[in-house]
């Protein structure tokens, strides 16, 4: 039973290359005709695979379907919490994770900093869209022509001598993001405030989410927050990664003897 449904299921990374007759299927599992006619019967009936008037046969509508269902009941923030968590153990500053809806950026999910020094910002609040590294990522995704229609809309208030002055400098700054694939606000909100990000990409390759750890300068430098920058972004992939269905789910405490 085992090996008909890894055959079953070989076919349909083979339909993703396009259309293909029944030979082509049986050719490329190595099995008779007939086998592969059953399997594909089985598929056709689930509506997995469809069968063209040309007798080929290519991917059914039922798993776009199923996909689709999927991605929307996906939780980012469930997926991601633990790993969250993991690093804030591992480095003790506030951890957070942002989104982009509705034209805002909200922060929705945050682990605490172990540090007496706390920062004020809340799970559900819009973060300071401008300045804000988390914001950068998930701007910076957009499609240019929606990247330059936003920045033109925003406002841009001067927290401090370092926030974006302008639609311009801020294009520039997404561009930059784009490029480099992580971001910073290094006193840009509040003086005193660091932080550095890194996105959180689906399966198309797309940004879902920014994680981002943050700290004042009275723990840690700029400089110093700055080497934190390969975790958060292994941080980031790792739950990217789990996100998307490209690596198992992890539990180290089963590791654990």
């Amino acid at each position: 039973m085992s090996q008909t449904v890894d055959r079953a299921l070989s076919i349909l990374p083979l339909l993703a290359e396009g259309p293909a007759d029944l030979g082509q299927v049986a050719d490329r599992l190595g099995v008779h005709k007939s086998t592969a006619l059953r399997l594909l019967r089985t598929l056709h009936e689930h509506g997995l695979v469809y069968r063209q008037s040309d007798q080929r046969y290519r991917l059914g509508a039922r798993l776009f379907a199923l996909a689709q269902e999927a991605m929307e009941n996906l939780d980012v923030r469930e997926i991601a919490h633990a790993h969250l968590t993991r690093l804030n153990e591992e480095c003790g500053h506030t951890v957070h994770l942002a989104v982009y809806e509705e034209n805002e950026v909200l922060y929705i999910d945050k682990v605490e900093s172990r540090y007496p020094v706390r920062m004020y910002s809340r799970i559900g609040k819009p973060v300071a869209i401008t300045v804000a590294a988390v914001a950068k990522l998930l701007l910076a995704d957009l499609p240019e022509n929606e990247r330059r229609a936003l920045a033109e809309k925003l406002d841009y208030p001067m927290y401090t001598s370092r926030s974006t002055p302008n639609p311009a400098a801020f294009l520039r700054e997404l561009e930059k993001v784009r490029e480099q694939g992580w971001a910073t606000d290094l006193g840009g909100h509040e003086e005193s405030i660091n932080c550095v990000a890194a996105p959180i990409r689906g399966a198309d390759g797309r940004v879902v989410a920014a994680m981002s750890v943050s700290a004042p300068n009275v723990v840690v430098t700029a400089d110093e927050l700055l080497t934190l920058l390969p975790l958060v972004r292994r941080t980031a992939d790792a739950i990217s990664g789990e996100y998307s269905g490209r690596t198992p789910v992890h539990h180290p405490e089963k590791d654990t003897v």
